[in-house]
């Protein structure tokens, strides 16, 4: 499982702007400027799925998961930096052909987009506290609660903890965890498979709290919902990797999780 220093999950943003501003459009940052038969949309910023490594590359798992699916499909793949709340309109309005971002497979996201199998499985969302605090889940009030906006983590505390607390939303999920840090937020809801090395990687400041929560589906593809020869071709090229033990070896490498895609 590839640590994820805490200084590192908050200087992400800011590096990635400063190496790829020049080549900035509508919000969307291309990291290679080669014609690509497939651009892959990613935000660049939610380790370990995707990241701006030391040297200003993406990394992380999708990267990883969609360079080898480009190359069992036999196209070539380019990868393209986005924000998070536009990467869905940017998908549709054709800044790039698919999106690998850790986005969870959602019944209303499905009525904008298509989605491939879930390369990931369902991941149940955290919260993270200062390790010293003591709430209540049963019956919280009087706190202030964060998570990254238009995520399924938010559209759930608009759902279930609006009355007697402040919910805060963040561009950037570095955003979250810097206010968290900073004592400005009570409570953060994410992801549990992210959440996991901000928590270990606190020297002891933060803790897991408070149940599990079970939203949304898997993790899969985001697609343009007319593009069904290129949803035919990714999808078999995902469905061998799956197969061939590629994608489970990809998850322990990233996350030191065990997954039998192979076998289902």
């Amino acid at each position: 499982m590839r640590k994820i220093k805490l200084k590192d999950l908050l200087s992400s943003r800011s590096s990635a702007r400063v190496l790829l501003a020049p080549m900035l459009v509508a919000g969307v940052l291309v990291q290679s400027a080669f014609a690509a038969d497939v651009r892959i949309g990613t935000e660049g910023a939610y380790p370990p799925w995707n990241f701006v490594d030391d040297s200003g590359k993406l990394a992380g798992f999708e990267i990883d998961l969609g360079n080898a699916m480009c190359e069992k499909a036999g196209i070539s793949c380019e990868f393209v930096q986005n924000e998070w709340d536009s990467i869905i309109p940017n998908l549709l309005a054709g800044n790039y052909d698919i999106i690998m971002a850790g986005m969870s497979i959602t019944e209303e996201r499905m009525q904008t987009i298509d989605f491939s199998s879930d390369y990931f499985p369902p991941d149940p969302s955290r919260y993270a506290a200062a390790a010293d605090s003591d709430f209540d889940f049963g019956n919280l009030k009087g706190v202030k609660i964060g998570a990254q906006g238009a995520t399924i983590q938010a559209d759930y505390l608009e759902a279930n903890f609006k009355d007697g607390n402040t919910l805060l939303t963040y561009e950037t999920p570095d955003q979250s965890v810097a206010d968290l840090m900073a004592g400005n937020i009570d409570i953060l809801l994410a992801d549990g498979e992210f959440l996991n090395p901000v928590v270990e990687g606190s020297a002891g400041k933060l803790a897991l709290v408070g149940p599990g929560v079970e939203i949304g589906g898997g993790v899969g593809i985001g697609m343009r919902k007319d593009d069904k020869e290129l949803q035919e071709k990714l999808s078999a090229a995902l469905a061998a990797l799956k197969a061939d033990g590629t994608v489970d070896k990809l998850i322990k490498a990233s996350f030191d999780k065990e997954t039998n895609y192979a076998n289902q």
